[in-house]
């Protein structure tokens, strides 16, 4: 039985962005393993019949001393496993992952490039070393006989082959994880005061502080509408929102604070614009590619990912990153316009439905598995 190894960095991650892939790739006789740090998901994990293996990744800075822990416990892993194929997702896994692979000899990889951060877009001396030894790193990771790279934005596809020499035919395009058109479907919008939702993680390069400053502006301006912030604080990144700063956006009436919401679906047939001013080195946000199923208009940003989402003028638009001022003037425009949001909602889904059916995006993964174990480098 062929076995595939998914090395990520954290389970609830794995949950949201790769489950169906995973799930399908049994179905189709893989023995399927997963690597990653544990939350409270190794229960319902182990419940599909997959092999779990705890790995102690810091999504932060943990240290050198936790960083060799992290090291030491992918070798032994991919020592007693001997995995066939290894799929790592987002930058720890593929750069930890495809450098152990290498060492030992493990032939297939796939990367998943799931946005590249902000390592290669960070300014100053400090960010300048940083970023070479970054690409040392890459191209040692990236060394393994064969090998995929799933990129889910051109901007990121560009940046990496410039910075390691990646080759064309290692590049593979698949926009985003995609979502399930059969759970986010489309719900007419909501009658009374529109409510505008971001869902995100509560990290400052989400945009969560100009989501705010938006909505205080367009209060001053006397435009009815609801903010709704859903999501909470992530305490392994330094960039987090503190709770100190939601409890004060709660006493001050400006947005509502609601926490994690595991019923997006629900949050969404209940809005009436979703809006995500990210500039985070994202791949393509899973929320943006929900709320176009959903058949919602979207406000976000020219950053690379986010704008992969959106058609400007179609089913959303697109601002500058980290400005407030602009990402109120879109709100507003959709606000004060039942007709046009309802229209790029009808955009959205149809574009939902042509790229983001998470049914392609598996059959897309499991073509590549295959393609990978056809090789004659497996020969």
């Amino acid at each position: 039985m062929t076995k595939i190894l998914y090395l990520v960095n954290v389970d609830w991650f794995f949950i949201s962005h790769r489950l169906p892939i995973a799930i399908a790739a049994k179905e189709a006789g893989y023995d399927v393993h997963i690597a990653c740090n544990f939350t409270d998901h190794f229960d319902f994990l182990g419940s599909f019949g997959f092999t779990l293996h705890p790995v102690p990744f810091n999504r932060s800075s943990g240290g050198v001393l936790q960083e060799v822990k992290t090291l030491k416990r992918i070798w032994q892993i991919f020592k007693h496993v001997s995995p066939d194929i290894v799929h790592a997702v987002t930058i720890k896994p593929v750069l930890y992952g495809g450098s152990v692979a290498r060492v030992l000899g493990i032939k297939n990889m796939v990367y998943a490039v799931s946005g590249l951060g902000l390592v290669f877009v960070a300014e100053g001396f400090l960010a300048k070393i940083r970023r070479l030894f970054v690409k040392r790193l890459y191209k040692f990771a990236l060394g393994v006989k064969n090998f995929g790279v799933i990129f889910q934005n051109p901007i990121d596809k560009s940046v990496l082959k410039k910075a390691v020499g990646l080759k064309e035919e290692h590049c593979l395009m698949i926009k985003g994880s995609g979502a399930d058109l059969t759970t986010y479907k489309v719900i007419p919008e909501p009658s009374g005061t529109p409510v505008v939702v971001m869902a995100a993680r509560l990290l400052k390069e989400k945009g969560v502080y100009q989501f705010v400053e938006a909505a205080r502006l367009l209060k001053a301006r006397n435009v009815e509408a609801k903010f709704q912030l859903i999501g909470e604080p992530d305490p392994g990144n330094p960039n987090t929102v503190k709770a100190k700063e939601l409890e004060q956006w709660r006493k001050e009436g400006i947005v509502e604070v609601l926490g994690f919401r595991a019923d997006i679906p629900d949050v969404f047939a209940a809005s009436n614009i979703v809006v995500l001013p990210s500039f985070y080195g994202e791949g393509l946000p899973k929320v943006l590619i929900e709320a176009a199923a959903c058949g919602r208009a979207i406000v976000t940003t020219d950053n690379p990912g986010c704008a992969e989402a959106v058609i400007h003028g179609v089913n959303g638009f697109i601002v500058p990153a980290k400005n407030s001022a602009l990402l109120a003037d879109a709100i507003e425009q959709l606000v004060g316009n039942a007709e046009l949001r309802q229209s790029m909602g009808k955009a959205g889904r149809e574009l939902a439905e042509n790229e983001f059916d998470v049914l392609a995006v598996v059959a897309k993964h499991l073509d590549i598995y295959q393609e990978l174990l056809k090789s004659p480098q497996n020969g």
